[in-house]
């Protein structure tokens, strides 16, 4: 078997491997030529080559998104690590874990003008959970000049001066703690984490056997929190409003069994997003339909005694805007990740798996008209979005309305952000369908990237909805060979941010076309062309209806369906929405 010759790049590998992490995500560079000979030659990983880091740490945290489990992002030194910190920030905020390991110079090449190097060490800040700067390999073969030498014998002497003292590990056991801690930390906590690794030259050497044997150690588990359930208990079995509020979650997270207990209770509320990919006939899914229409004395009444969170983001900023101002009298959330205090109420964190707080959590369903109340609304609430579709022109929002009919059962939906999964939040989607979105920093980037590696572990289709801005804006995306022939991606084309449109600020004037909504005559045809996808557009009702048909029944290739909207109406039609169900 083929090994590289660096004993540090065999560790990381060696360690990478007793921890089950498979897929490797490589981008091509000489410094990390250690880590790529060793992770290409070793079948047990599957290693995929995407030049552009920024997509490539999209992509694997898309798989990871999938697999719960860590995906490995790799990449030379310098600017190239810079790259992957808008996925980072996102695997940060949204509990994905992301393993990037990262060549470097050594440590006597920073600073001093050296091709091809920055500060790396730390170079993630607070967007990481754990940094692991290592140490480099002594090397008694360097190429170096006698300069270089004897900068790199100076720090080899300090390394077995501290050994020899016993003041501190010696190289081999600094990195294998380091990067031990790095992968449980990951694992543990489902969240990102940057190995930094400084390689000397020569790089490329290869050896048929292993000159380090590695010790991967485990990381403690963390017990459960049952204190203040007893208050909870209390505190729920007394009150006769109370909405569980569910933001991004992935399916099958909470039984179905649990939902069902929760519906079942006539003073529980249950708020559901898109993204919560959590279905009840008693449930609320369009969390602004039901509440963009209320009037003061409405939200009074909709202001809830408790409150129970459980999942990630919430994107409704209409359903945070009430609950900051209609404060419940308690906010308890549930969940072994981080609980936000969204509405800076929070009572307590019950740090445990949903399931687990569930099971011990028994109750006995209380006499109210709460639940009923609302879902009464909420029915109100849709027969007049049925007569709102009617009456609108040709739109971002008809157009919509034609897409979230027709996606067939059992299909992955990513949607990018922006308006585009603002406009989902509106429909009733099909339950069968498995939601998700980069809300952790909710930018326009990534997206597709991210809907990409996701479909590779997916064997349902995968449909893409992005808006043009964030399409073109991560257009390097389909610069990809590991693209099924079921993924299919729709692109709502406006000829700008249109969701600019919608915020407060002037707008018809050159400098709002030019600096906030960034208008541009852009069409998706010529890369389709060149990456392979098969292209088709519509620009009216009829189109959209006919293209959406042949789009969702052919599997034989990348499709790609650009519809185009005008830009000057879809602003209006939305806003009007919102008075007309008022």
């Amino acid at each position: 078997m083929t090994y590289p010759k660096i004993p540090l790049a065999q560790t990381v590998i060696q360690l990478c491997r007793a921890k089950n992490i498979k897929h490797i995500v490589l981008s091509p560079g000489s410094r990390n030529a250690p880590l790529t000979i060793g992770f290409t030659h070793d079948d047990f990983f599957t290693c995929y080559s995407i030049v552009d880091e920024r997509s490539a740490a999209f992509f694997a945290m898309g798989i990871a998104q999938q697999i719960k489990a860590p995906v490995v992002v790799v990449c030379t030194s310098g600017s190239a690590v810079l790259n992957y910190f808008p996925a980072v920030a996102e695997a940060f905020y949204s509990h994905i874990p992301l393993v990037v390991i990262s060549a470097d110079r050594p440590n006597y090449l920073v600073g001093i003008g050296d091709g091809q190097t920055i500060h790396q060490k730390d170079v993630f800040g607070s967007h990481i959970s754990y940094a692991a700067n290592l140490k480099e390999d002594i090397n008694e073969e360097s190429p170096y000049t006698k300069e270089e030498q004897e900068l790199s014998i100076i720090q080899s002497i300090e390394n077995k001066l501290e050994h020899t003292l016993g003041l501190k590990q010696n190289v081999q056991e600094f990195n294998e703690s380091e990067i031990n801690n790095a992968l449980n930390t990951s694992i543990s906590k489902q969240l990102p984490v940057h190995i930094n690794c400084p390689f000397n030259e020569p790089l490329y050497d290869r050896v048929n056997e292993l000159s380090v044997v590695v010790k991967p150690t485990d990381f403690p588990e963390e017990s459960s929190s049952f204190s203040e359930l007893e208050t909870f208990k209390n505190l729920w079995q007394n009150s006769t409003k109370k909405i569980v509020l569910v933001g991004v979650l992935n399916p099958n997270s909470l039984e179905q069994q649990y939902v069902n207990a929760l519906a079942k209770d006539e003073s529980v509320l249950i708020l559901s997003e898109t993204t919560s990919n959590l279905h009840h006939d008693k449930s609320i899914p369009s969390i602004d339909k039901l509440i963009a229409a209320l009037t003061d004395v409405e939200f009074k009444e909709l202001q809830p005694d408790v409150l129970l969170t459980i999942g990630g983001l919430v994107v409704s900023k209409k359903i945070k805007q009430f609950l900051r101002k209609y404060k419940p009298k308690a906010h308890y959330h549930v969940g072994i990740r981080k609980a936000n205090d969204t509405f800076f109420i929070l009572n307590h964190w019950f740090k445990m798996p949903l399931n687990t707080f569930f099971k011990s959590f028994t109750f006995s369903p209380v006499k109210s008209s709460f639940q009923d109340f609302w879902t009464h609304k909420l029915d109100a609430m849709r027969e007049k979005h049925k007569a709102y579709m009617t009456l609108i022109p040709y739109s971002d929002f008809k157009v919509f309305h034609h897409i979230t009919q027709v996606i067939p059962s059992n299909y992955m939906l990513q949607s990018a952000n922006s308006s585009i999964i603002r406009y989902l939040q509106l429909f009733d989607l099909n339950s069968t369908l498995k939601v998700f979105c980069n809300r952790g920093t909710s930018g326009i980037d990534g997206s597709t990237s991210t809907a990409i590696g996701a479909s590779t572990m997916h064997k349902q289709p995968t449909l893409c909805i992005t808006g043009d801005l964030s399409f073109f804006y991560d257009s390097n995306a389909l610069w990809n060979n590991y693209i099924p022939n079921n993924f299919k991606i729709i692109v709502m084309n406006n000829s700008g941010g249109g969701i600019f449109r919608i915020l407060p600020g002037h707008k018809n004037t050159e400098n709002f076309d030019t600096y906030f909504e960034t208008k541009h005559q852009l069409t998706a045809e010529h890369l389709c062309k060149m990456y392979g996808f098969e292209y088709n557009k519509a620009e009216n009702s009829l189109e959209v209806e006919t293209e959406l048909t042949s789009f969702f029944a052919k599997d034989d290739k990348p499709q790609l369906l650009e519809i185009f909207t005008p830009s000057e109406v879809n602003d209006t039609v939305l806003l009007d929405y919102f008075k007309y169900i008022k």
